[in-house]
């Protein structure tokens, strides 16, 4: 039986045709926006491409509590309930790789990345981002790690790859062979820890190539060539990045001498992180110029969180203080009870850091909606509403969504309200990809 060709093949068929196609990937495990992007590959008829973050689902369970069969299981019941078959869903890894093992020596924390790729491959996720640029335990922490010790560890973790799939074809011969995407300059995952904007600076061409190279290099001497045909983009900074008011906008000007250096490699588009907050035309124009794979996580959650804001605001027009959700002052106070996952991303006076909670564009407060004082109040909000939000209130809070309801596109219901307000940031990306266009 031939192999069966992986969906995301088709963006270089594309891609090198002239014609710019890609897919948006949504990195996130929350179930509000991964409903929203489910919904939407449905009624357009495209893929839907998830992925799941080294930290946040892994051997151990991540600060999700799932491991990689989990998180399938889990995405699987969601496609379910939206109705949408599998065969219209990639999962996806990214950041695999020593990122949360990285206080361990080389050798510890390798055996700990091989694990979680091996088990990533083995659920069933077929496109994996290896990523080896962070430096561990034993590592000079005063140089730059060297492209060949990168490409060395990404090669130790594609063989463990390629040894994952055949197990996977046994128990499942149709299986997709994993798509691999490589490449050292990945964004820090959860964004920027400085204190100051120290600007974006696109990846030079030479840089790109000789990681390519290097790759190339170790991939042959670790005898996993074919996992490198396999390999179907490499990541790079195009100049974007989201900050707490705002992001750095794509300037192709500044990147068109990149954006020339992919076209001399047949066989490979770019992958963009960060992409968060890019209007919809620099999201084409990424497209446009060989960015294939546009990832996106903390757009799509403070998508949702705007709408639990508005819905908390209208709460507080028309339900009495005793039988409010207090939805906005619950997840406050979990925030500055447990500050770990925005202290180091967080800068300013009291007063500044408090705005950031609430509004920040990097959206750190995603991590605590599944604390249970603040899933309690969510479910006490959407109760609040549950026979539907006055239309003068949802006018106020909700304009676009007020509008849909009013002309019978959607219910009147806190669900349904929600999810339609994250689809408006995945229309941006459908606009920019194209990827209906994938079949």
């Amino acid at each position: 039986m031939s192999e069966q060709k992986h969906p995301l093949l088709q963006i270089i068929d594309y891609q090198k045709n002239g014609e710019a196609v890609g897919i948006y990937s949504a990195c996130t495990a929350n179930e509000y926006v991964l409903r929203a992007c489910l919904q939407r590959a449905k009624e357009t008829n495209s893929y839907c491409l998830i992925e799941a973050t080294a930290n946040q689902v892994d051997q151990y369970g991540g600060y999700t509590g799932m491991k990689p069969a989990d998180f399938k299981l889990f995405v699987e019941r969601l496609a379910k309930e939206e109705n949408i078959g599998m065969d219209r869903v990639i999962l996806g890894g990214d950041h695999l790789g020593p990122l949360t093992f990285a206080h361990l020596n080389e050798e510890e924390a390798m055996k700990e990345a091989m694990v979680l790729v091996h088990d990533y491959v083995r659920a069933g996720f077929s496109k994996i981002h290896i990523d080896t640029s962070m430096k561990v335990k034993d590592d000079d922490q005063n140089t730059r790690l060297t492209d060949e010790t990168i490409a060395r560890r990404g090669a130790m973790l594609a063989r463990v790859c390629e040894d994952a799939y055949k197990e996977l074809l046994k128990e499942d011969p149709s299986a997709l062979h994993p798509v691999y995407i490589i490449g050292s300059e990945v964004p820090i995952p959860g964004g920027s820890q400085d204190s100051k904007d120290a600007g974006v600076e696109v990846t030079k061409p030479e840089d790109f190539k000789a990681t390519y190279k290097a790759f190339e290099k170790a991939f042959n001497d670790y005898g996993v060539n074919e996992a490198f045909d396999h390999v179907i983009a490499i990541v790079v900074q195009p100049g974007v990045e989201e900050k707490d008011a705002g992001c750095t906008e794509y300037d192709r000007t500044k990147a068109v001498d990149l954006m020339n250096a992919i076209k001399e490699y047949p066989k490979l588009v770019f992958e963009g992180h960060s992409t968060d907050y890019q209007t919809k035309i620099k999201l084409r124009e990424l497209v446009e110029d060989g960015v294939g794979i546009l990832k996106v996580g903390p757009g799509l959650t403070f998508a949702y969180r705007e709408a639990l804001f508005a819905l908390a605001y209208a709460e507080k027009e028309c339900i009495d203080a005793d039988k409010q959700s207090h939805f906005m002052e619950v997840l406050d106070k979990e925030m500055v009870q447990e500050p770990k996952y925005y202290q180091k991303h967080y800068h300013g006076t009291d007063k500044e850091i408090a705005l950031k909670r609430k509004y920040s564009f990097s959206d750190r407060c995603r991590y605590y909606l599944p604390k249970p004082a603040v899933n309690e109040a969510i479910n006490k909000l959407l109760d609040n509403f549950k026979n539907g939000v006055p239309l003068n209130l949802l006018s106020q809070f909700l304009p676009r969504q007020y509008t849909k309801v009013r002309e019978g596109i959607i219910d009147n219901k806190p669900e349904c309200i929600i999810k339609d307000h994250i689809i408006d940031t995945v229309d941006d990306y459908l606009y920019a990809s194209r990827q209906e266009k994938l079949k």
